[in-house]
C-alpha cells in the first residue's frame, strides 16, 4: 500500500510525502519529473553501504546523471565544517540550477544536504528520502535545514522546502532497535500535540510499530505526517502555531547540548521523549493540566523503552540547563518559550516562562 499526503501552504510550493513500501527501488521513476539536469545523492557512509548502490541503479535506470557523496556519519557533520565539505564537494561536480540533490539518510544528512541546497547558487531543489522512523515522520517535511554550533542546537539553518519526500517503510528494517525507539518518540509526540484518539492507537494496537511491525509503521508514519503537514501549512516559519511541534525540544536540546550532542549517551528521540516528559509534569506542577494527564504521557514512553527522568540519562546544573533554554530559536528576547500542555492532545505555546519556576521545577527533578 502506498499512502500521499499532500504539503501546501501559502509560501512554498507544494509537494507529495509518498509513504509505502519498495520505494526506494522506485526513485529514479518519482525523481525523474523534477529533474532537469543532474542529481547527487548525499547520504552517509553507513546509508551509503547498505542502499548507496541501489539508489544510484534506480536513478540511472530512469535515465538520470547520478553521482553519490557520502559524509562521515553523526551529528558531527551537521556543522559549519561538514556544510563547507559538503558544498565544496557539489561545487568540485558542477552542479548548476537545474541540478537535484537527494538526501537519503536520517536527520543529520536531511538537515545538512536541506541546508546546502539551500545555499548552493541561491537555492537548487531537493529530494527527502529519509531512512530513519524519526526522519520520516519529522525533519524531512516542514523544509526545517540546519547545522548546530558549540552553543546550541539547529541555530544555523533556513527554511527550504523539499520538491518530494519519499518514505519507504522497507528501509526502517535495518534500523537499530534503539534508533527505532527514538523514532517512535516523535511519533508519540504528535499523539501529545494534538491527537489523543492516535496516542490511543500507538499505546494499544499501534505499540507493534514500535518493535518494527510494517502495517502499523505505516500508519503512523502516514498519520504523523497528516499533522504536521496540516500544521506547517498553517504557519511555515514557525511565527505562531507551528511552535507546537516542538513540545519537549526545548528541554529536550538543552539536555543533548549539555551531554555535547554524544547520541551513545543520548539520541535525540530520547531527548524529546524525556523533554516532552518534563513538559508534562511542569505543567501539572503549575496546574495547566492534571496529575493523570501528565502520568498517561510519561507511561507511553515508558512503555516504548524510552526514557523520562533527568538522573536516567546524566547529572545536570538547573542553571545550565536554563541558560541553554534562554539560547533556543523559540526564546525572545532572551525570554523562555516552553511547548506546554492542558491535557493529552492539547499542547499550547507558553511565552515569557519565569526562569527561576523552571530552575526550581529542575532541581525538584533532581538537577543540581
Amino acid at each position: 500500500m502506498i499512502t500521499t499526503v499532500p504539503v501546501s501552504g501559502g509560501g512554498f510550493t507544494p509537494y507529495d510525502v509518498v509513504v509505502g513500501r519498495g520505494l526506494l527501488a522506485r526513485l529514479g521513476e518519482y525523481v525523474a519529473p523534477l529533474a532537469k539536469g543532474r542529481t547527487v545523492i548525499v547520504t552517509d557512509e553507513t546509508v551509503a553501504a547498505l542502499y548507496g548502490e541501489q539508489a544510484l541503479a534506480a536513478l540511472k535506470s530512469a535515465g538520470l546523471a547520478a553521482d553519490l557523496v557520502a559524509v562521515p556519519a553523526g551529528e558531527a557533520s551537521k556543522s559549519f565544517t561538514g556544510l563547507e565539505q559538503l558544498l565544496d564537494q557539489l561545487l568540485a561536480l558542477g552542479l548548476d540550477r537545474r541540478d537535484v540533490v537527494v538526501a537519503l539518510g536520517g536527520g543529520v544528512v536531511g538537515d545538512l544536504a536541506g541546508l546546502a541546497a539551500a545555499l548552493y547558487m541561491r537555492g537548487i531543489d531537493f529530494v527527502q528520502a529519509p531512512t530513519t522512523l524519526l526522519a520520516q515522520v519529522d525533519s524531512s517535511v516542514g523544509g526545517k535545514t540546519a547545522i548546530d554550533t558549540p552553543r546550541g542546537k539547529n541555530l544555523v539553518g533556513a527554511f527550504h522546502q523539499p520538491r518530494l519526500v519519499l518514505a519507504d517503510i522497507d528501509v526502517l528494517a535495518t534500523l537499530p532497535e534503539r534508533q527505532l525507539r527514538s523514532g517512535w518518540a516523535e511519533v508519540l509526540k504528535h499523539g501529545l500535540i494534538c491527537d489523543a484518539a492516535f496516542l490511543d492507537w500507538l499505546s494499544g494496537e499501534g505499540a507493534a510499530g514500535a518493535s518494527g511491525a510494517p502495517e502499523a509503521l505505516h500508519r503512523a508514519v502516514v498519520r504523523s505526517v497528516e499533522i504536521k503537514s496540516a500544521i506547517v501549512g498553517e504557519d511555515e516559519k514557525e511565527a505562531g502555531r507551528r511552535a507546537l511541534l516542538n513540545l519537549g525540544h526545548t528541554f529536550g536540546h538543552a539536555i543533548e547540548a549539555e551531554l555535547g550532542f554524544d547520541e551513545t549517551k543520548l539520541t535525540h528521540g530520547e531527548a524529546v521523549a524525556l523533554g516532552c516528559a518534563l513538559a508534562f509534569r511542569f505543567s501539572a506542577t503549575h496546574g495547566l493540566c492534571s496529575a493523570g494527564a501528565s502520568a498517561m504521557a510519561e507511561q507511553a514512553f515508558v512503555s516504548a523503552g524510552l526514557p523520562v527522568r533527568l538522573n536516567a540519562v546524566g547529572s545536570f546544573s538547573a542553571e545550565a540547563l536554563v541558560e541553554r533554554m534562554e539560547g533556543d530559536k523559540k526564546a525572545e528576547g532572551g525570554r523562555l518559550t516552553l511547548i506546554l500542555a492542558h491535557s493529552v492532545g492539547e499542547a499550547f505555546v507558553a511565552r515569557d516562562v519565569d526562569r527561576t519556576a523552571v530552575i526550581e521545577f529542575l532541581m525538584a527533578e533532581g538537577a543540581a
